[in-house]
């Protein structure tokens, strides 16, 4: 079951990326709320094939508010990881987007992202969960698992891309989400359910 943190607004932009997290999410709010969907393209190998797929799923269910951003990667700065560049990036799009249409922008961040924040964050001395609200931001999904996300999908039959970049281990997110998840799971089988505790324990404004 997917879960909803406080109320979705009537309108808003759900930033999309074709992976099942966002497109799921795309499926589940379509029906009741008008949403300005948002592609922002990385350039990468399959960044191409997830623009298709987020087109023809709009094409294919009257969607006709879709915004497609490009970031130049080549311009990420000496010093600054390409994680940490694209990120960075993402939000400044996302936040224009928003600011544009004067409506809050949507993620589809998860249960299992916080989990994986939480210990990458422990590891630099700050232990914290993906915060509810950034700037024009909301992520109103922290609650609800991944393999939510993979079951909506496969019984709605809503299509997706899977992005190869999310099994590289160069990446730090991708070492933490493959490598040290699966240990902290294996000392805490319940630690999904420690960082819910957390996330419904956190102060959230809802405006």
């Amino acid at each position: 079951m997917i879960k909803i943190q406080g109320e979705l607004p009537p309108r808003f932009v759900l930033a999309c990326s074709g992976g099942v997290d966002s497109m799921s999410v795309l499926d589940f709010v379509r029906r009741k709320h008008q949403v300005t969907v948002l592609y922002i393209n990385h350039q990468t190998v399959q960044a191409n094939m997830m623009q298709r797929c987020i087109q023809e799923y709009c094409t294919n269910n009257d969607i006709q508010d879709l915004v497609i951003e490009k970031i130049e990667t080549a311009q990420c700065p000496a010093g600054k990881s390409p994680e940490e560049h694209w990120r960075d990036e993402r939000y400044k799009i996302i936040d224009r987007v928003a600011e544009s249409r004067d409506v809050p922008a949507v993620t589809a961040h998860h249960l299992d992202d916080c989990v994986e924040t939480w210990i990458w964050s422990a590891m630099h001395g700050n232990p914290k969960v993906v915060p509810y609200r950034r700037k024009q931001v909301i992520r109103p999904f922290r609650l609800t698992p991944k393999k939510q996300f993979r079951q909506w999908a496969e019984t709605h039959d809503v299509p997706h891309v899977e992005d190869a970049s999310n099994t590289e281990m160069r990446y730090t997110r991708n070492y933490v989400r493959h490598v040290c998840v699966p240990h902290a799971k294996h000392i805490n089988p319940g630690i999904e359910k420690t960082i819910s505790k957390k996330i419904l324990n956190e102060e959230v404004q809802y405006e």
